[in-house]
C-alpha cells in the first residue's frame, strides 16, 4: 500500500506502508521531513500533524474528540482536513492517500 507526503518545499515522498502501520510511524522510520512524532503516537505532542488532501478526507475519517483538542495546538495551525498522522492507520481504504506536511 502506498502513501504520499507532500512537503512545503514542493517535494513529494511516496512510500510503501504496511497494513496496520500508522502514517506517523511510516514517516518517522523513513525520515520524512516535518513529521517528528515526539510522543511516539500517544497523541500528546501534535508533532505529526498533516493536512489530508481533500480528495482523501472522507476516507480518512473525522478526528476523535481528543485528537480535535491536540489539533488546536499544532505549530503550523489547523486546517479543515488536519489530522495527526499517528491516528491514520494504513488499510485498503487509505491505499494511495495523499497528505500535506505543513511548514512549521
Amino acid at each position: 500500500m502506498k502513501a504520499t507526503w507532500k512537503l512545503a518545499d514542493g517535494r513529494e515522498i511516496t512510500l510503501d506502508v504496511a497494513e496496520g502501520t500508522n502514517l506517523m510511524e511510516a514517516a518517522t522510520q523513513r525520515g520524512v521531513p516535518g513529521i517528528i512524532g515526539e510522543c511516539g503516537g500517544s497523541m500528546s505532542c501534535a508533532t505529526c500533524h498533516v493536512v489530508v488532501d481533500p480528495g482523501w478526507a472522507e476516507r480518512a475519517g473525522e478526528p476523535s474528540p481528543f485528537e480535535e483538542d491536540m489539533l488546536d495546538i499544532t505549530e503550523a495551525g489547523r486546517q479543515p482536513t488536519s489530522r495527526l498522522s499517528c491516528q491514520l492507520k494504513m488499510g485498503p481504504a487509505l491505499d494511495g492517500i495523499v497528505v500535506n506536511v505543513p511548514q512549521g
